[in-house]
């Protein structure tokens, strides 16, 4: 057996879930051996009794890789995100697991839009669709809802609106099942509605969308609220809203100590550049004021 077959390959990764795997730079380790390392799907999923237990091993493989790459993605390694993305993708087909192989194209397609790469996150967004034809109604929101986002920044209106009430009926129907706490939720829903509106130009609907996202978001979501928080205040800021944004900030500053997060140092960063040209007002000199006794010195220079 080459690749990731055999016996020795399966012991590596039960070494790696061991207590001394998360030592700092273990997570990289471990998948720094698997992105070297050929998925061959034959032989490795049609292994008679072993299969069940191989697919599992693949799974947890998935976990790590896929969550790596989400990692590069927000320290802003975008090269190395789509690395480890394009290797999920080959753990996941290899496992025959529609719904892993989907969320990695969609979570391919969220850093494409992010890049404002529309074209591209729109192909991925598709692609993911239609990985999953039988999705429930809360997969299919969080499918959809993508799509939306996507296709408003190519400038699709008829389809991003059309995508966008298809994610609502969706997610209507699996709200009508039950909640489910760590899944796309109504407030992950909200933001893909304000990111639509704000790509479509309604920038008072994407922010009241936005409002209402940071309000329906769980406590838990720290990293989140602060990148989002940040969001909402810029685009407050272009309402000329001032000292709403402000407050906003604020909110965001909150949770900022209690993160580590490439994407919340920019939107820090954001904050502070687009601070500068207003403190002569009271509540933005401070904020401002604030903010440098909290983040690191680079990003309030």
């Amino acid at each position: 057996m080459s690749g990731l077959h055999g016996q020795g390959y399966i012991s590596g990764v039960r070494a790696a879930r061991q207590p001394d795997a998360h030592a700092p730079g273990c997570r990289r380790r471990l998948t720094d051996h698997v992105s070297q390392q050929p998925v061959q799907s034959g032989e490795w999923i049609n292994a008679g009794p072993q299969r069940t237990r191989l697919k599992h091993v693949f799974g947890r493989l998935w976990d790590l890789v896929y969550l790596t790459g989400y990692m590069a993605v927000d320290e802003g390694l975008h090269g190395l995100a789509q690395r480890y993305y394009v290797k999920a993708l080959e753990l996941a087909g290899a496992a025959g697991d529609h719904l892993t192989y989907c969320t990695t194209l969609r979570g391919m397609s969220v850093q494409a839009v992010d890049l404002r790469h529309g074209a591209k996150a729109m192909e991925l967004a598709d692609a993911a669709a239609a990985a999953s034809p039988k999705a429930g109604p809360r997969m299919r929101a969080f499918l959809v809802g993508q799509q939306a986002h996507a296709a408003a920044q190519t400038g699709d209106r008829t389809g991003a609106l059309r995508y966008i009430r298809e994610a609502e009926a969706a997610m209507d129907r699996a709200e009508s099942r039950g909640k489910a706490f760590g899944s796309y939720d109504p407030s992950s829903l909200n933001y893909h509605v304000s990111q639509v509106r704000y790509e479509l130009g309604d920038r008072i609907g994407a922010v009241e969308a936005m409002q209402q996202a940071d309000r329906l978001r769980p406590s838990v979501y720290q990293c989140t609220r602060v990148h989002r928080r940040g969001l909402l205040a810029e685009r407050q800021l272009e309402l000329g809203h001032l000292e709403a944004a402000c407050a906003t900030w604020h909110q965001a500053l909150d949770d900022y100590p209690k993160v580590q997060s490439g994407r919340a140092d920019d939107r820090v960063k954001a904050m502070v550049g687009l601070l500068r040209p207003h403190l002569k007002n009271t509540a933005a000199r401070d904020l401002y004021e604030r903010a440098r006794t909290i983040a690191p010195p680079p990003l309030v220079a």
